[in-house]
């Protein structure tokens, strides 16, 4: 199987920002401690500050769905819950 990309666009409600980013940065720690994740990136947007990405490499489907159900991302969902304006997932597969 082929190694899964990942794009995550999350956007905070404009009054949530920090909340949101404080939750989003406890992320990186554990996730990277996962077994088969092998990039786990949080990007905050120079001019949008309210806009977030995360770029990550999966070495299988599996590995992600297993992060999908992780306590911290449980944890997370719950502490940002009404605080996240959008969140859009694109899974996609390195071709070059």
């Amino acid at each position: 199987m082929h190694q899964l990309s990942i794009v995550a666009h999350i956007r905070a409600k404009a009054d949530r920002i920090p909340l949101v980013k404080s939750e989003l940065e406890k992320l990186i720690i554990p996730t990277r401690g996962e077994s088969g994740c092998l990039q786990y990136d949080l990007h905050q947007d120079n001019r949008d500050p309210a806009h977030f990405l995360f770029f990550e490499r999966w070495e299988s489907m599996e590995s992600l769905q297993a992060h999908e159900k992780s306590p911290h991302i449980r944890d997370f969902q719950k502490a940002v819950e009404g605080a996240i304006e959008s969140f859009t997932l694109h899974e996609m597969t390195r071709i070059g």
